[in-house]
């Protein structure tokens, strides 16, 4: 008797104390969805066709280096190369296995809406973590060459630390322009981006719009209509892409301008990116990432479950665009 009880009490403090932030280490191996490496491209030709892309440079070569250019090859890959935790909880490491590396002084802790003070639309806030995480170079997939990313894993962004990510008009330092495209008439143009997103890729013209998700604007982690935890999740993945290159952070690294090397975008450019998810149910078959605003109605059954399916880990694939020298 005093046994099960010892057991019961174990059980209890254990789901006590993980109640809270919850998560899973991010297995580079079983929990990245490989096949999004695809279609690589050389000299303008697909040699894995597999996979959607964007437009490639045409030529059959390239010239980079100063003051003697070194000739190359041009070659287009997709490369996993950041992970972002979107969580309700303060200091919550959803991507490193839910870790919580913090205590609650600090504010901004994440919440949903239940829309009964709201003419019953739901809205929810969240937190973000943004890691620096070049797996290419680590499991040495392709050859060293100077296109990869190398480092090591590290938290480049912690939002509980940054005021302007719980305040809309304080954020506004950063991104003025949101007064022209908080309108009806711009957010309306978002439909368009949601059905180039849900078909191939989303417009980069219409750089405020997170397509199917939302308005990118402010770059907060407030997400005035929450429909629900997927969708929610994917336009602070989009919100917080568009932050990070408006401060300089994030770099274009599509296109010919980035065959020599990144160059500043402070302007996301959106067809550059791709999702995948990691937590709660890594989606690692053919198509597990998807290009920013494409729709998860026909994908986010099952991927929000109580207790430990509300908070969400990505991991981000970008296009690269560079000179194999």
């Amino acid at each position: 008797m005093m046994r099960n009880i010892s057991i019961i009490l174990s059980v209890l403090i254990f789901f006590n104390c993980h109640s809270k932030c919850v998560g899973r280490f991010v297995n580079p191996i079983s929990d990245v969805c490989w096949s999004c490496l695809f279609p690589i491209t050389i000299c303008g030709l697909p040699v894995v066709p597999m996979g959607e892309d964007t437009d490639n440079p045409k030529t059959p070569i390239c010239a980079c280096g100063r003051p003697i250019p070194r000739i190359g090859l041009p070659i287009s890959f997709w490369e996993p190369a950041r992970l972002i935790d979107v969580t309700r909880i303060k200091f919550c490491l959803v991507n490193m296995g839910g870790i919580q590396i913090g205590g609650d002084s600090v504010r901004g802790h994440g919440n949903i809406s239940d829309g009964t003070t709201t003419n019953n639309i739901k809205n929810s806030f969240y937190q973000v973590h943004y890691y620096v995480y070049p797996v290419l170079a680590w499991l040495e997939l392709l050859t060293d060459f100077v296109c990869m990313d190398k480092g090591q894993l590290d938290i480049a962004y912690i939002t509980e630390f940054d005021p302007l990510w719980n305040d809309d008009e304080t954020a506004f330092v950063l991104n003025p322009e949101a007064v022209i495209f908080g309108n009806p008439i711009a957010q309306a143009a978002c439909a368009a981006d949601c059905a180039a997103a849900t078909a191939h890729f989303p417009l980069d013209a219409l750089f405020w719009c997170a397509g199917c998700q939302g308005g990118v604007y402010p770059f907060t982690g407030h997400v005035p209509y929450h429909v629900g935890a997927v969708q929610a999740s994917l336009l602070i993945v989009s919100k917080m892409l568009a932050k990070m290159h408006r401060e300089g952070l994030a770099e274009g690294t599509s296109g010919e301008g980035a065959m020599c090397g990144k160059y500043l975008m402070p302007i996301i450019m959106k067809s550059q990116y791709k999702q995948q998810m990691t937590y709660p149910i890594a989606t690692t078959g053919r198509g597990g990432c998807k290009p920013l605003g494409r729709t998860s109605v026909f994908w986010e059954s099952g991927k929000e479950r109580p207790y430990d399916g509300e908070d969400f880990g990505y991991l981000i694939w970008r296009k690269r665009n560079c000179c194999l020298l």
